[in-house]
């Protein structure tokens, strides 16, 4: 008996704002979701823990070219702090390492949280991707070796608990944070944790938003599932809608012409500006920088567009 055929990959442009589930890695969400679509070519916009649920942006076909692009962009979390409880990962994931009594009232819990608004140092947790001599810290940290890192320096824009007493009864709260990338939200619940005195870890992590772009927007792999192929696709955002924080240019029908072709135009914008470039109407270019001469150079431009 022949085995099912596995359908056709095909050509898909666009941005899918995923809602990811509890307990799947960023990278089998994407292979779900590219299943889903039969997308030829997909990738995403920087990894979320498995421990942690919300927002995932994917990118197919012509989008990944800009998959980059919110790398950099502020993140912001829904967090549960559980006070008390300190393990080695600073989740839920990690063995834990002590249990201490827990006293706080939400006033302590505002004034811990307000101290670290602003500029902070972070020393990056054992357990992190981040590489030393080529190799991850979450490797050394599985051998029981713990290894010197640098602090580095982060910004909290916005940090607010969010349900008042509830919870406190059992040790747990809530924080809603805006932050910079690079910030570790589980490392941040331990160092809240430790200037509370009882010490704590993160229980569960929601993302809520990434630069302009929002959970309410997102859709799960459960209710994608249900949809016809017509409807999913109807779900796609173009690939510019990475590029919302970027200036726009809107250029006539012969400077898109070159454009289009890799030649630089003229313009005026700042030095160094990137700018998401459209032709009269509307339609999407690519990315380009405006150089110090006047010229607008192409960065990443959209094929066939």
């Amino acid at each position: 008996m022949n085995a099912p055929r596995k359908p056709a990959r095909r050509r898909l442009d666009g941005v899918l704002l995923l809602d990811k589930p509890l307990g799947l890695s960023s990278n089998h969400a994407l292979q779900a979701a590219r299943r889903l679509y039969s997308a030829e070519k997909a990738g995403h916009t920087g990894t979320l823990d498995p421990l942690a649920t919300g927002l995932l942006p994917l990118c197919f076909g012509e989008a990944t070219k800009f998959s980059g692009e919110l790398l950099n962009a502020d993140k912001c979390y829904l967090a549960t702090v559980q006070l008390g409880v300190t393990t080695d990962t600073a989740d839920a994931e990690g063995a834990v390492l002590e249990h201490r009594p827990v006293s706080v009232t939400r006033e302590q819990i505002e004034l811990a949280l307000a101290a670290f608004v602003g500029q902070i140092e972070q020393v990056p947790p054992m357990y992190s991707a981040l590489k030393r001599d080529g190799k991850p810290l979450y490797e050394y940290a599985r051998a029981g070796i713990e290894v010197e890192r640098v602090a580095r320096r982060v910004t909290i824009h916005q940090l607010h608990p969010v349900n008042g007493d509830a919870g406190l009864a059992d040790g747990r709260f809530d924080f809603e944070v805006r932050c910079s990338k690079g910030t570790y939200v589980r490392t941040l619940a331990a160092d809240i944790g430790e200037r509370l005195g009882c010490g704590a870890h993160l229980a569960a992590l929601r993302r809520t938003g990434i630069g302009t772009l929002d959970v309410a927007q997102a859709h799960t792999l459960a209710i994608l599932e249900e949809l016809t192929v017509e409807a999913r696709d109807a779900l796609l955002a173009p690939p510019d809608a990475l590029l919302a924080d970027l200036a726009e240019a809107r250029l006539g029908a012969a400077d898109s012409a070159r454009l289009r072709h890799g030649q630089a135009v003229r313009w005026s914008a700042e030095e160094g500006a990137r700018l998401r470039v459209y032709d009269s109407e509307q339609h999407f270019i690519g990315v380009c920088r405006q150089q110090a001469d006047g010229w607008l150079q192409p960065q990443r431009l959209v094929a066939g567009a």
